[in-house]
């Protein structure tokens, strides 16, 4: 699962990241509204926790915005005002939930499980490139008729690539998403692993799925 958190707040930010990425959770994390835009457009998150007030394009707009674009990602608001007025123009606006602060972090990640229990029940959990499936549920991935064994790694660098059928995948997007770094370790960590997984879904069958991008990254689509 992975989660968006927008908040303008660096602390605040740092300490729901790292409870919920204590949880097993895959988190990103933005400071302002134009980026939280961007990164929902760009990455299929399962929930997004918004703060109300951030610089710029405030939480509520971006709300109604993501909602204008059909986006039904389940989002959890947090403010720091917590006044009556302003969580039902939230709830009104498309929100999924509302905290006010200060919080319990163990509360926060307690409201982020229930939604994405209940974004998991509405969402297909099975990805498809040709056919390769993997499904999110189970952690089952098959190349046509025959099981393919993924480390948890590997699992999360195909998901990464499935979710994205046909776009490139950039090695930093990549350490980003599946190793959550926002750093490049100068090492070849990821062209190691991307080599394993084609092994796993490649080598043994036709047509070829995982594509290089010579100097850019990697590509997964069923066509060169």
């Amino acid at each position: 699962m992975r989660i968006l958190v927008v908040e303008d707040e660096k602390k605040t930010a740092s300490f729901i990241r790292k409870a919920l990425q204590t949880e097993g959770f895959a988190v990103d994390a933005c400071g302002n509204g134009e980026d939280a835009l961007a990164a929902a457009g760009t990455t299929p998150f399962d929930v997004i926790v918004l703060d109300i007030m951030l610089p710029g394009r405030d939480g509520l707009s971006v709300l109604r915005l993501l909602r204008e674009l059909g986006s039904k990602i389940p989002v959890l608001l947090l403010s720091a005002r917590g006044e009556v007025n302003e969580r039902v123009e939230g709830l009104n606006a498309g929100a999924d939930d509302y905290l006010p602060k200060p919080f319990e972090l163990a509360e926060l990640v307690a409201r982020v499980r229930a939604l994405t229990r209940r974004s998991g029940e509405t969402k297909s959990t099975l990805l498809r490139v040709a056919d390769l499936t993997l499904d999110t549920l189970t952690h089952k991935a098959q190349r046509g008729t025959s099981t393919i064994e993924l480390t948890a790694r590997e699992y999360r660098l195909l998901e990464h690539l499935m979710r994205s059928p046909g776009r490139l995948c950039g090695r930093m997007m990549i350490l980003e998403k599946v190793w959550d770094y926002d750093f490049d370790p100068g090492t070849n960590l990821v062209d190691v692993y991307v080599r394993r997984l084609r092994e796993k879904i490649d080598a043994d069958f036709e047509p070829k799925l995982l594509h290089t991008v010579r100097g850019a990254g990697y590509m997964l689509k069923e066509t060169p």
